[in-house]
Protein backbone atom coordinates (compact mmCIF):
# COMPACT_ATOMS: atom_id res chain seq x y z
CA UNK A 1 0.00 0.00 0.00
CA UNK A 2 1.21 3.50 -0.72
CA UNK A 3 2.27 5.22 2.87
CA UNK A 4 0.79 8.35 1.51
CA UNK A 5 -2.88 7.13 1.06
CA UNK A 6 -2.56 5.06 4.51
CA UNK A 7 -1.72 8.09 5.97
CA UNK A 8 -4.37 10.27 4.98
CA UNK A 9 -6.58 7.16 5.61
CA UNK A 10 -5.01 7.28 9.61
CA UNK A 11 -5.49 10.92 10.05
CA UNK A 12 -9.02 10.88 8.67
CA UNK A 13 -9.79 8.38 10.97
CA UNK A 14 -8.32 10.25 13.71
CA UNK A 15 -9.90 13.29 13.35
CA UNK A 16 -13.38 11.61 12.64
CA UNK A 17 -12.88 9.83 16.24
CA UNK A 18 -11.28 13.26 17.89
CA UNK A 19 -14.81 14.14 17.97
CA UNK A 20 -16.82 10.80 17.91
CA UNK A 21 -15.08 10.11 20.44
CA UNK A 22 -14.72 12.56 23.26
CA UNK A 23 -18.24 11.70 25.04
CA UNK A 24 -17.23 7.99 25.23
CA UNK A 25 -13.98 9.09 26.81
CA UNK A 26 -15.43 11.60 29.81
CA UNK A 27 -16.40 8.36 31.13
CA UNK A 28 -13.36 6.28 30.87
CA UNK A 29 -10.08 6.91 32.34
CA UNK A 30 -8.43 7.42 29.31
CA UNK A 31 -7.47 10.62 27.32
CA UNK A 32 -7.49 11.41 24.27
CA UNK A 33 -3.69 11.76 23.77
CA UNK A 34 -3.49 8.10 25.34
CA UNK A 35 -5.79 6.60 22.57
CA UNK A 36 -3.91 8.58 19.74
CA UNK A 37 -0.62 8.12 20.67
CA UNK A 38 -1.21 4.33 21.23
CA UNK A 39 -3.15 4.13 17.71
CA UNK A 40 -0.12 5.69 16.05
CA UNK A 41 2.14 3.07 17.80
CA UNK A 42 0.22 0.21 16.29
CA UNK A 43 -0.08 1.88 12.57
CA UNK A 44 3.30 2.24 12.22
CA UNK A 45 3.88 -1.26 13.99
CA UNK A 46 1.37 -3.04 11.78
CA UNK A 47 2.85 -4.43 8.05
CA UNK A 48 0.85 -1.27 6.11
CA UNK A 49 4.26 0.48 4.55
CA UNK A 50 4.34 3.31 6.57
CA UNK A 51 8.32 4.34 7.09
CA UNK A 52 9.99 4.32 10.26
CA UNK A 53 10.91 7.78 12.07
CA UNK A 54 14.23 8.28 13.03
CA UNK A 55 14.64 11.73 13.98
CA UNK A 56 18.31 10.71 15.71
CA UNK A 57 19.75 9.73 12.49
CA UNK A 58 17.80 11.08 9.11
CA UNK A 59 18.33 14.45 8.60
CA UNK A 60 15.25 15.47 7.29
CA UNK A 61 12.93 13.61 10.06
CA UNK A 62 14.73 15.97 12.48
CA UNK A 63 13.44 18.74 10.53
CA UNK A 64 10.08 17.63 10.10
CA UNK A 65 10.13 16.87 13.32
CA UNK A 66 11.25 20.57 14.12
CA UNK A 67 9.03 22.40 12.32
CA UNK A 68 5.90 20.24 12.60
CA UNK A 69 6.21 20.67 16.57
CA UNK A 70 7.06 24.51 15.73
CA UNK A 71 4.15 24.94 14.21
CA UNK A 72 1.55 22.94 16.54
CA UNK A 73 3.20 24.89 19.65
CA UNK A 74 2.14 28.48 17.74
CA UNK A 75 -1.11 27.21 17.32
CA UNK A 76 -1.36 26.36 20.79
CA UNK A 77 0.29 29.74 22.38
CA UNK A 78 -2.22 31.29 20.66
CA UNK A 79 -5.09 29.09 21.49
CA UNK A 80 -4.30 29.73 25.27
CA UNK A 81 -3.66 33.50 24.93
CA UNK A 82 -6.36 34.31 23.57
CA UNK A 83 -8.31 31.92 26.18
CA UNK A 84 -7.63 34.25 29.27
CA UNK A 85 -9.90 36.62 30.38
CA UNK A 86 -7.88 37.74 33.54
CA UNK A 87 -6.12 41.66 32.87
CA UNK A 88 -2.57 41.44 33.07
CA UNK A 89 -1.58 42.89 35.89
CA UNK A 90 -1.50 42.28 40.17
CA UNK A 91 -3.21 39.13 39.24
CA UNK A 92 -0.25 37.58 37.25
CA UNK A 93 1.72 37.97 40.57
CA UNK A 94 1.55 33.93 41.47
CA UNK A 95 2.52 32.97 38.10
CA UNK A 96 6.26 34.90 38.03
CA UNK A 97 7.74 32.34 40.61
CA UNK A 98 6.57 29.20 38.64
CA UNK A 99 8.80 30.91 35.79
CA UNK A 100 11.85 32.31 37.87
CA UNK A 101 11.80 29.50 40.30
CA UNK A 102 10.37 26.54 39.01
CA UNK A 103 11.87 26.42 35.44
CA UNK A 104 15.79 27.15 36.68
CA UNK A 105 15.63 24.51 39.64
CA UNK A 106 13.86 22.08 36.80
CA UNK A 107 16.61 22.63 34.46
CA UNK A 108 19.50 22.52 37.21
CA UNK A 109 18.18 19.38 38.64
CA UNK A 110 18.35 17.47 35.03
CA UNK A 111 21.13 18.73 33.68
CA UNK A 112 22.71 17.61 37.06
CA UNK A 113 20.94 13.71 36.80
CA UNK A 114 22.05 14.05 32.73
CA UNK A 115 25.78 14.28 33.60
CA UNK A 116 25.85 12.44 36.58
CA UNK A 117 23.51 9.33 35.92
CA UNK A 118 23.65 9.62 32.18
CA UNK A 119 27.49 10.71 31.48
CA UNK A 120 26.27 13.01 28.76
CA UNK A 121 28.65 16.03 28.53
CA UNK A 122 28.03 19.29 29.64
CA UNK A 123 26.20 20.81 26.58
CA UNK A 124 24.11 17.39 26.05
CA UNK A 125 22.92 17.36 29.21
CA UNK A 126 22.07 21.30 29.70
CA UNK A 127 20.17 20.33 26.25
CA UNK A 128 18.27 17.97 27.48
CA UNK A 129 17.42 19.89 30.87
CA UNK A 130 16.07 22.75 28.45
CA UNK A 131 14.15 20.57 26.43
CA UNK A 132 12.46 18.92 29.22
CA UNK A 133 12.01 22.28 31.10
CA UNK A 134 8.85 23.67 29.34
CA UNK A 135 5.28 22.67 30.36
CA UNK A 136 3.41 21.79 26.94
CA UNK A 137 0.64 23.96 25.88
CA UNK A 138 -0.29 21.05 23.41
CA UNK A 139 -1.16 18.81 25.69
CA UNK A 140 -2.77 20.23 28.81
CA UNK A 141 -5.91 21.31 27.09
CA UNK A 142 -7.36 19.13 30.27
CA UNK A 143 -6.00 21.47 32.98
CA UNK A 144 -6.03 25.11 30.99
CA UNK A 145 -8.25 27.68 31.53
CA UNK A 146 -11.98 27.96 29.36
CA UNK A 147 -12.92 29.71 26.06
CA UNK A 148 -12.90 33.42 26.39
CA UNK A 149 -15.51 34.76 27.94
CA UNK A 150 -16.04 32.28 31.10
CA UNK A 151 -15.37 34.65 33.32
CA UNK A 152 -14.83 32.10 36.09
CA UNK A 153 -11.88 32.11 38.50
CA UNK A 154 -10.10 28.90 38.69
CA UNK A 155 -6.33 30.06 40.01
CA UNK A 156 -4.95 26.68 39.35
CA UNK A 157 -5.76 26.52 35.57
CA UNK A 158 -4.75 30.22 35.35
CA UNK A 159 -1.31 29.52 36.60
CA UNK A 160 -0.45 26.07 34.22
CA UNK A 161 -2.05 28.35 31.23
CA UNK A 162 0.05 31.18 31.90
CA UNK A 163 2.95 29.14 32.92
CA UNK A 164 2.47 26.86 29.68
CA UNK A 165 2.05 29.76 27.60
CA UNK A 166 5.49 31.80 28.76
CA UNK A 167 8.13 29.01 29.66
CA UNK A 168 7.83 27.48 25.99
CA UNK A 169 9.54 30.78 25.16
CA UNK A 170 12.03 31.19 28.12
CA UNK A 171 13.20 27.60 27.43
CA UNK A 172 15.07 28.98 24.17
CA UNK A 173 17.91 30.50 26.34
CA UNK A 174 18.77 27.59 27.67
CA UNK A 175 18.47 25.94 24.51
CA UNK A 176 20.72 28.39 23.12
CA UNK A 177 23.27 28.21 25.77
CA UNK A 178 23.79 24.30 24.98
CA UNK A 179 24.37 24.99 21.46
CA UNK A 180 26.93 27.58 22.59
CA UNK A 181 28.61 24.94 25.00
CA UNK A 182 28.43 22.45 22.99
CA UNK A 183 30.96 24.37 20.17
CA UNK A 184 33.19 26.31 23.16
CA UNK A 185 36.53 24.76 24.97
CA UNK A 186 35.52 26.67 27.87
CA UNK A 187 34.25 29.66 29.60
CA UNK A 188 34.98 32.74 28.18
CA UNK A 189 33.62 35.72 26.30
CA UNK A 190 30.80 33.85 25.14
CA UNK A 191 28.80 33.49 28.64
CA UNK A 192 28.13 37.22 28.21
CA UNK A 193 27.11 37.39 25.12
CA UNK A 194 25.00 34.80 25.78
CA UNK A 195 23.38 36.77 28.93
CA UNK A 196 23.19 40.00 27.04
CA UNK A 197 21.69 38.92 23.42
CA UNK A 198 20.12 34.98 24.43
CA UNK A 199 18.49 36.24 27.13
CA UNK A 200 17.57 39.90 27.84
CA UNK A 201 17.74 41.23 24.29
CA UNK A 202 15.75 37.74 22.98
CA UNK A 203 13.20 37.96 25.31
CA UNK A 204 12.70 41.68 25.04
CA UNK A 205 12.29 41.54 21.50
CA UNK A 206 9.94 38.74 21.84
CA UNK A 207 7.74 40.17 24.54
CA UNK A 208 7.78 43.99 22.83
CA UNK A 209 7.54 42.57 19.25
CA UNK A 210 4.05 40.55 20.15
CA UNK A 211 2.38 43.23 22.18
CA UNK A 212 3.26 45.75 19.71
CA UNK A 213 1.57 43.10 16.99
CA UNK A 214 -1.41 41.92 19.38
CA UNK A 215 -2.20 45.64 20.07
CA UNK A 216 -2.45 46.43 16.35
CA UNK A 217 -4.58 43.75 15.51
CA UNK A 218 -6.91 44.49 18.16
CA UNK A 219 -6.83 48.13 16.50
CA UNK A 220 -7.61 46.42 13.42
CA UNK A 221 -10.39 44.59 14.55
CA UNK A 222 -11.95 47.45 17.18
CA UNK A 223 -10.94 50.61 16.12
CA UNK A 224 -10.09 50.91 12.31
CA UNK A 225 -13.92 49.28 10.92
CA UNK A 226 -15.61 52.54 13.45
CA UNK A 227 -13.03 55.12 11.76
CA UNK A 228 -13.02 53.59 8.27
CA UNK A 229 -16.83 52.90 8.01
CA UNK A 230 -15.63 49.03 7.29
CA UNK A 231 -18.66 47.19 7.33
CA UNK A 232 -16.89 43.82 8.14
CA UNK A 233 -16.77 44.83 11.99
CA UNK A 234 -15.80 43.10 15.01
CA UNK A 235 -19.32 41.65 15.59
CA UNK A 236 -20.75 41.42 12.44
CA UNK A 237 -21.57 37.79 12.92
CA UNK A 238 -22.69 37.58 8.84
CA UNK A 239 -19.33 35.12 8.09
CA UNK A 240 -20.09 32.48 10.29
CA UNK A 241 -16.81 33.52 12.28
CA UNK A 242 -14.48 32.90 9.54
CA UNK A 243 -12.71 36.16 9.03
CA UNK A 244 -12.51 36.67 12.87
CA UNK A 245 -10.43 33.08 12.87
CA UNK A 246 -7.84 34.35 9.63
CA UNK A 247 -7.10 37.89 11.25
CA UNK A 248 -6.57 36.89 14.56
CA UNK A 249 -4.04 33.82 13.02
CA UNK A 250 -2.58 36.20 10.30
CA UNK A 251 -1.67 38.50 13.36
CA UNK A 252 -0.14 35.77 15.79
CA UNK A 253 1.94 34.18 12.64
CA UNK A 254 2.91 37.91 11.86
CA UNK A 255 4.06 38.52 15.71
CA UNK A 256 6.43 35.30 15.21
CA UNK A 257 7.78 35.92 12.38
CA UNK A 258 8.81 40.04 13.21
CA UNK A 259 9.89 38.69 16.81
CA UNK A 260 12.30 36.29 14.75
CA UNK A 261 13.07 38.55 12.25
CA UNK A 262 14.03 40.81 15.03
CA UNK A 263 16.37 38.29 17.04
CA UNK A 264 13.55 37.63 19.33
CA UNK A 265 11.66 34.95 20.65
CA UNK A 266 8.89 33.99 18.07
CA UNK A 267 7.02 31.98 21.39
CA UNK A 268 7.36 34.46 23.57
CA UNK A 269 5.70 37.31 20.65
CA UNK A 270 2.58 34.71 20.03
CA UNK A 271 1.89 34.41 23.27
CA UNK A 272 2.51 37.78 24.29
CA UNK A 273 0.57 39.25 20.91
CA UNK A 274 -2.45 36.67 22.04
CA UNK A 275 -3.06 38.22 25.50
CA UNK A 276 -2.64 41.96 24.15
CA UNK A 277 -5.44 41.21 21.34
CA UNK A 278 -7.80 39.33 24.01
CA UNK A 279 -7.46 42.32 26.54
CA UNK A 280 -9.13 44.46 23.48
CA UNK A 281 -12.71 45.13 24.07
CA UNK A 282 -12.95 42.47 26.23
CA UNK A 283 -16.24 41.70 26.59
CA UNK A 284 -16.84 41.21 22.85
CA UNK A 285 -17.81 37.86 21.30
CA UNK A 286 -15.27 38.59 18.37
CA UNK A 287 -12.70 36.30 20.72
CA UNK A 288 -14.62 33.34 21.47
CA UNK A 289 -15.22 32.79 17.62
CA UNK A 290 -11.76 33.06 17.14
CA UNK A 291 -10.48 31.08 19.77
CA UNK A 292 -13.01 28.40 18.10
CA UNK A 293 -11.46 28.93 14.80
CA UNK A 294 -7.99 28.48 16.16
CA UNK A 295 -8.64 25.53 18.32
CA UNK A 296 -10.06 23.09 15.58
CA UNK A 297 -6.53 23.96 13.57
CA UNK A 298 -4.85 23.14 16.74
CA UNK A 299 -6.92 19.97 16.47
CA UNK A 300 -5.90 18.96 13.04
CA UNK A 301 -2.55 19.17 13.74
CA UNK A 302 -2.65 17.71 17.01
CA UNK A 303 -3.88 14.28 15.93
CA UNK A 304 -1.43 14.49 13.65
CA UNK A 305 1.36 14.67 16.07
CA UNK A 306 0.16 12.41 18.49
CA UNK A 307 -0.51 9.70 15.45
CA UNK A 308 3.32 10.69 14.55
CA UNK A 309 4.58 9.93 17.92
CA UNK A 310 3.08 6.94 18.31
CA UNK A 311 4.71 5.94 15.13
CA UNK A 312 8.55 7.77 16.83
CA UNK A 313 7.62 4.85 19.51
CA UNK A 314 6.80 2.18 17.39
CA UNK A 315 10.06 3.16 15.23
CA UNK A 316 11.83 2.91 18.10
CA UNK A 317 13.20 5.69 19.44
CA UNK A 318 12.99 4.07 23.50
CA UNK A 319 15.71 1.55 21.94
CA UNK A 320 18.37 3.76 23.50
CA UNK A 321 16.42 3.75 26.53
CA UNK A 322 18.59 2.65 29.50
CA UNK A 323 17.53 2.10 33.30
CA UNK A 324 19.21 5.46 34.09
CA UNK A 325 17.89 7.73 31.15
CA UNK A 326 14.12 6.07 32.38
CA UNK A 327 15.08 6.80 36.15
CA UNK A 328 15.82 10.43 34.86
CA UNK A 329 12.64 10.87 32.86
CA UNK A 330 10.82 9.45 35.77
CA UNK A 331 12.46 11.86 38.33
CA UNK A 332 11.48 14.73 35.70
CA UNK A 333 7.63 13.79 35.88
CA UNK A 334 7.62 12.75 39.45
CA UNK A 335 10.22 14.76 41.71
CA UNK A 336 11.97 17.41 40.05
CA UNK A 337 9.09 19.35 39.04
CA UNK A 338 6.39 18.52 41.85
CA UNK A 339 9.29 19.85 44.64
CA UNK A 340 10.19 22.61 42.28
CA UNK A 341 6.37 23.49 41.89
CA UNK A 342 5.70 23.52 45.46
CA UNK A 343 9.34 25.48 46.39
CA UNK A 344 8.33 28.23 43.76
CA UNK A 345 4.61 28.73 45.60
CA UNK A 346 5.99 29.51 49.00
CA UNK A 347 3.71 32.27 49.94
CA UNK A 348 1.23 31.62 47.23
CA UNK A 349 -2.65 32.19 48.80
CA UNK A 350 -3.52 28.61 47.16
CA UNK A 351 -4.80 26.51 49.10
CA UNK A 352 -1.96 23.63 49.74
CA UNK A 353 -4.31 20.78 47.30
CA UNK A 354 -4.24 23.73 44.86
CA UNK A 355 -0.44 24.19 45.58
CA UNK A 356 0.36 20.66 45.05
CA UNK A 357 -1.71 20.24 41.55
CA UNK A 358 -0.42 22.96 40.10
CA UNK A 359 3.36 21.36 40.93
CA UNK A 360 2.43 17.89 39.64
CA UNK A 361 0.31 18.74 36.70
CA UNK A 362 3.69 19.89 34.48
CA UNK A 363 2.82 18.21 31.39
CA UNK A 364 5.28 17.69 28.80
CA UNK A 365 5.22 17.26 25.53
CA UNK A 366 5.81 18.49 21.48
CA UNK A 367 7.71 21.79 23.06
CA UNK A 368 10.24 18.86 24.37
CA UNK A 369 10.64 17.24 21.03
CA UNK A 370 10.58 20.80 18.91
CA UNK A 371 13.68 21.79 21.48
CA UNK A 372 15.46 18.49 20.77
CA UNK A 373 15.60 18.86 17.15
CA UNK A 374 16.19 22.49 17.05
CA UNK A 375 19.25 21.92 19.12
CA UNK A 376 19.94 18.81 17.01
CA UNK A 377 20.00 21.15 14.03
CA UNK A 378 22.39 23.67 15.07
CA UNK A 379 24.75 22.08 16.44
CA UNK A 380 26.76 18.81 17.29
CA UNK A 381 25.65 17.04 20.25
CA UNK A 382 27.05 13.60 21.55
CA UNK A 383 24.41 10.99 22.56
CA UNK A 384 21.37 11.98 20.65
CA UNK A 385 20.00 8.70 21.17
CA UNK A 386 20.02 8.99 24.54
CA UNK A 387 18.15 12.54 24.55
CA UNK A 388 15.75 11.35 22.30
CA UNK A 389 14.90 7.98 24.32
CA UNK A 390 15.35 9.87 27.55
CA UNK A 391 12.62 12.71 25.94
CA UNK A 392 10.47 10.61 24.53
CA UNK A 393 10.31 8.04 27.60
CA UNK A 394 9.13 11.13 29.74
CA UNK A 395 6.78 12.36 27.40
CA UNK A 396 5.02 9.27 27.44
CA UNK A 397 4.56 8.86 30.78
CA UNK A 398 3.69 12.04 31.34
CA UNK A 399 0.69 11.42 28.72
CA UNK A 400 0.00 8.51 30.56
CA UNK A 401 -0.23 9.48 34.27
CA UNK A 402 -1.21 13.02 33.50
CA UNK A 403 -3.81 11.89 31.31
CA UNK A 404 -5.36 9.24 33.95
CA UNK A 405 -5.46 11.80 36.60
CA UNK A 406 -5.60 15.34 35.18
CA UNK A 407 -9.31 15.13 34.94
CA UNK A 408 -9.88 13.59 38.55
CA UNK A 409 -7.84 15.97 40.08
CA UNK A 410 -9.26 18.63 38.50
CA UNK A 411 -12.69 17.83 39.60
CA UNK A 412 -11.78 17.26 42.84
CA UNK A 413 -10.30 20.57 43.41
CA UNK A 414 -13.52 22.05 42.08
CA UNK A 415 -15.88 20.30 44.53
CA UNK A 416 -13.37 20.96 47.45
CA UNK A 417 -12.65 24.93 46.17
CA UNK A 418 -9.10 24.39 46.24
CA UNK A 419 -8.73 25.37 42.75
CA UNK A 420 -9.04 28.93 43.77
CA UNK A 421 -7.61 31.54 46.26
CA UNK A 422 -9.62 32.44 49.63
CA UNK A 423 -11.46 35.92 48.87
CA UNK A 424 -9.86 37.62 51.53
CA UNK A 425 -6.10 37.00 49.89
CA UNK A 426 -6.90 37.40 46.60
CA UNK A 427 -6.53 40.36 44.04
CA UNK A 428 -9.64 40.85 42.22
CA UNK A 429 -9.38 42.13 39.00
CA UNK A 430 -12.44 44.59 36.69
CA UNK A 431 -15.03 42.35 35.70
CA UNK A 432 -14.74 39.73 38.33
CA UNK A 433 -17.97 38.70 39.51
CA UNK A 434 -18.06 39.10 43.42
CA UNK A 435 -17.31 35.97 45.18
CA UNK A 436 -16.55 34.51 41.68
Amino acid sequence: MDPRIVSFVLLGIGLWGAVALQPWLRRLPISLPMLYVGLGWAAFALPLGLPLLDPVGNEAHTLAAEYLTEFIVIVSLAGAGLAIDRPFGRGWRDVWPLLAVTMPLSILAVSLLGWAWLGLAPAAALLLAASLSPTDPVLARSVQVGPPGENERDDVRFGLTVEAGLNDGLAFPFTYLAIAAAGASGLGPWLAEWAAVDVLWRVGAGLVVGVAVGRFGGWWVFDRSTETGDDNHADDESEGGTNEGLVVMGTLLAAYGLAEMAEGYGFLAVFAGAVAARQRESASDYHERSHHFIDQIEQVVLVGMLLGFGGLLASGVLAALTWPAAFVGLAVILVVRPLAGIVAQVGCGLPWAGRWAVAFLGIRGMGTLYYLAYGQSHADFEGMDVLWATASFAILVSIVLHGLTAGPVMRWLEAHDANVIPEAERVVWPGEEPGG
